[in-house]
């Protein structure tokens, strides 16, 4: 055994009804490195450490920590161990502060010694950069500021080994810039991190080196230095990967969503969006680039009927939409992938089936007289979820929230495009996803444009934007700043215009 391992997962089973998540993996990390699991969605990395935390426990293999091989029956032994997990969706209490969030399954006794945790979490977060004030709650912070609070968890219970599971799906560019200098601090004092990731280029900013993971088995161990995005991304998704999307010219037709002036308040109260005129034709794509939080959430959720109108209008297909209901909305053809899957897209609880048809379920050919076809519900989700790649050990009759979270945005993406809405709203829609399904979905979002549809993306990536957009509308504060033509601008005069910079509008 090389003495520089510090974890040591050797021939690892983990068999569920239907599927093998982990099939005989070896995963080795050495001492004061980054080390990135990479695999597509479902691939079995997140099973693989739920097995090392303690949540699972595998049905063959053997566990080794610091040479010494160990049993991890729960959580608590994990962390005994020194062994420290950010899950991809937060364990915080929102009405809590940071401090009650940290001591929360660490208190001793019957008295809870609050100043002196406070203190210490203080101290922890200036050594690392982490930034956090200690009595801040949790609902009043961002979500990259709670991403925060959970590596301030770990590192309050002396965790020397660290796991992050997806920790960049929910965050915006600056703060997976931030989050990657972290990683590399908490590496320079003597932590190791396991990386658990889709995102390339992620990988190549932070990690030493990478395990690969394809359906449950190990394909292999790579230097990331020496290694290409291309090469990694082959051993993920088993085929050569096309990191440019293949599109033809735009043909635009009629208007198909038309906002004039329209205004929006958000939660505070205050404006959200600013008197925004946009027109959306059939047969293009047209992209809203601009930095997170600057109106784009409320824009979105006016034209779906999520929040209401203060003033303006939203014009779909002819017909005055503003005070319309959801349902009304969705009847004359707004099909709308949600920025929040959890939230938004899907009801947990309730089976893959059930949640594909649950746009639909009320009209034929899902119901008839007021009730449900299941044989065809069951076929049409069975359709979708094949066609869009949406892996369940337990098909189509399992609960929408078993899905890892890249396969819940693939089923969501999936019902959106399999109804054909005339106008598509695609709000990061690859958020999530690894870049084998993010290249077929881009390709589903041209090839709906290119039936005469017309599609509002909605992204925080700027190379998704340019990619995909024929024309791309930049907002700031709630403002829309400029329409510019995809072919005619670049990266570095939008990204001005998101920072607040008006330019001449180019149509």
């Amino acid at each position: 055994m090389d003495s520089n391992y510090v974890i040591e997962m050797l021939h690892i089973r983990k068999e569920f009804p239907g599927i093998i998540a982990n099939d005989d993996i070896t995963l080795q990390i050495k001492e004061g490195e980054i080390h990135a699991i990479l695999g597509e969605n479902g691939a079995g990395k997140s099973t693989l450490m739920s097995i090392l935390f303690g949540l699972y426990r595998p049905d063959r293999g053997t566990i080794k920590v610091r040479g010494q091989e160990v049993t991890i029956k729960n959580p608590n032994d994990a962390t005994r161990l020194g062994i420290g997990m950010v899950h991809q969706h937060f364990q915080l209490v929102h009405n809590f502060t940071v401090t009650e969030n940290i001591i929360l399954g660490k208190e001793d006794g019957f008295i809870l010694h609050r100043k002196e945790a406070a203190l210490k979490i203080k101290k922890l977060s200036e050594k690392y950069g982490l930034n956090i004030a200690p009595d801040m709650k949790i609902e009043d912070i961002s979500v990259g500021m709670q991403q925060r609070v959970e590596i301030l968890k770990m590192l309050y219970r002396d965790a020397n080994i660290l796991i992050f599971d997806e920790p960049t799906a929910v965050l915006t560019p600056q703060e997976i810039d931030d989050l990657m200098q972290i990683m590399k601090n908490l590496v320079k004092e003597g932590k190791s991190i396991i990386l658990i990731t889709h995102k390339l280029n992620e990988i190549k900013a932070a990690a030493d080196r990478c395990t690969v993971i394809r359906r449950g088995k190990m394909i292999d161990v790579v230097d990331v230095a020496s290694t290409s995005m291309k090469d990694m991304a082959a051993m993920m998704v088993g085929r050569p990967v096309s990191f440019k999307v293949d599109k033809a010219q735009a043909q635009p037709g009629r208007p198909v969503l038309e906002l004039k002036n329209l205004c929006v308040l958000n939660t505070k109260n205050v404006p959200g969006v600013k008197n925004f005129n946009l027109t959306v034709h059939a047969g293009e794509i047209v992209g809203i680039a601009g930095v997170d939080g600057n109106g784009q959430s409320e824009l979105v959720e006016a034209i779906t009927g999520l929040v209401p109108v203060q003033s303006g209008e939203i014009i779909i297909d002819g017909k005055d939409a503003a005070h319309l209901t959801i349902r009304k909305r969705n009847e004359l053809g707004i099909g709308h992938i949600p920025e929040d899957r959890q939230k938004r897209g899907i009801v947990p609880t309730e089976s893959i089936s059930d949640n594909i048809a649950i746009k639909e379920f009320y009209r034929p050919p899902f119901s008839r007289y007021g009730i449900l076809d299941d044989g065809y519900m069951r076929r049409y989700a069975q359709n979708v979820t094949s066609h869009f790649d949406v892996r369940s050990g337990e098909g189509i009759k399992s609960s929408a929230g078993k899905l890892s979270g890249g396969n819940q945005q693939k089923m969501i993406v999936g019902r959106e495009i399999a109804m054909n809405p005339e106008l598509l709203i695609a709000v990061q829609p690859t958020r999530g996803l690894d870049v084998g399904a993010i290249e077929y979905i881009h390709k589903q979002i041209v090839a709906h444009r290119d039936k005469g549809n017309a599609v509002l993306l909605v992204s925080l990536e700027l190379d998704e934007i340019f990619n995909l957009s024929d024309r791309i509308a930049v907002i700031s504060g709630g403002e829309l700043m400029n329409i510019v033509n995809t072919a005619e601008t670049d990266e570095h005069a939008v990204g001005l215009m998101m920072a607040g910079v008006r330019q001449q509008e180019v149509q």
